[in-house]
């Protein structure tokens, strides 16, 4: 079971102007922002910057699907056929993420909150 679709990220190459445009879009400034990542929220959803997505394979924005157990999901989607971007990983705080790409290459994120 899901918690929803709660999160994006794009994957950015100048985060001063991702930032701008996303505070003119939201008009709310950033939750987080770090060198390595800002975060927006507006109503429920979590909007992600990443500066470092694209030395890491992003191609474009990813949406990540909230799970109570992210190792379960990430094998039944892989048995399901998908194909692995990215295996579970910490990124902070208890954090867990991880990434398939569907049958017709579209990605799908995971996360795991603590």
């Amino acid at each position: 079971m899901t918690a929803g679709l709660k999160t994006i990220v794009y994957p950015v190459k100048d985060l001063d102007r991702a930032k701008a445009l996303f505070r003119a879009l939201l008009e709310v400034e950033p939750y987080a922002d770090e060198p390595y990542y800002v975060g927006f929220k507006d109503a429920g959803q979590d909007v992600g910057l990443d500066p470092n997505g694209h030395a890491q394979g992003m191609t474009g924005p990813v949406p990540y699907w909230h799970v109570d157990d992210i190792r379960a999901r990430l094998a039944a989607l892989l048995e399901a056929g998908a194909e692995l971007l990215q295996d579970v990983r910490d990124v902070g705080g208890g954090r867990l993420i991880a990434s398939v790409k569907d049958a017709d290459g579209n990605p799908v994120g995971l996360v795991q909150d603590a």
